[in-house]
């Protein structure tokens, strides 16, 4: 078995462990970590299945992925979710052995899909038509996904370009963990959990998000105790690559809340 790939950066006096999204691995995650490496120490975990953990047959599942973390990640770090990474993410926060001190929620939603009240998420027709085409060319899919993560960002000819060069830098993902994905985002909702969290968090959404909308992140943060919801203005869904100075500030200041 090869073991899950994480990757050490930056001297900064706080541990912040970053998670991507589908299909991603944690390099994409490079020009957020150039904007923190004084601030913070930073784990970057390639998930099972993706990037240099392609081979890693560890369960694409929360609780399976946090059991292996705790031995390789500090505890009472600050934990970033990006997208599906935000259901491991959150997953992080109701295990003890972890403790994380906060959370940010980056682009992502205890629910991905539409339900009777939950109406801030994708359709689940629209999903199904996905799943359905990973089946039939995984490729030309994971590149449709790659535009919608940057539709209406103001930067998007850049951003999908970066996304482009870095997707498959570390190896194509296995299409068997890439479905396993999409089932877990297809059925995850983790409402229910989000009253028991007592830790600070922050839901920081891009108003121009087509996949994850601001509405889903501000109903989250309503069911947190601690949390708070805000907004990248001119971003969509991929909003740390060009707005990383402003998502760095962000976790600045996140890292400051009260325990």
């Amino acid at each position: 078995m090869t073991e899950l790939f994480i990757e050490t950066s930056g001297h900064g006096p706080t541990p912040l462990v970053l998670l991507h999204g589908w299909a991603m691995h944690g390099g994409i995650f490079a020009p957020l970590a150039a904007a923190l490496m004084q601030d913070f120490t930073l784990y970057r975990v390639d998930l099972p299945g993706h990037g240099y953990s392609r081979d890693c047959d560890l369960p694409l599942r929360p609780n399976a992925l946090c059991a292996a973390l705790r031995a390789r990640v500090p505890r009472d770090a600050l934990w970033l979710g990006w997208s599906m990474g935000g259901l491991f993410a959150l997953a992080a926060a109701r295990d003890a052995a972890l403790a994380p001190r906060a959370l940010a929620l980056l682009s992502s939603t205890p629910r991905f899909v539409q339900a009777r009240d939950w109406p801030h998420a994708m359709p689940p027709t629209q999903f199904a038509a996905f799943a359905q085409a990973l089946q039939a060319d995984y490729r030309a899919t994971v590149e449709r996904f790659l535009a919608l993560e940057v539709l209406g960002d103001v930067q998007a000819r850049a951003d999908l370009r970066a996304l482009r060069q870095e997707v498959f830098v570390r190896g194509e993902p296995d299409p068997a963990r890439l479905r396993e994905g999409l089932a877990l985002l297809q059925h995850s909702d983790l409402r229910a959990d989000l009253s028991t969290l007592g830790l600070p968090a922050l839901w920081l959404a891009g108003r121009r998000d087509r996949l994850v909308p601001s509405a889903a992140q501000r109903a989250a943060a309503a069911l947190m105790p601690r949390a708070r919801h805000a907004e990248l203005e001119h971003a969509a869904h991929a909003g740390f690559i060009g707005h990383a100075a402003q998502v760095a500030a962000a976790l600045i200041a996140l890292r400051e809340a009260p325990p």
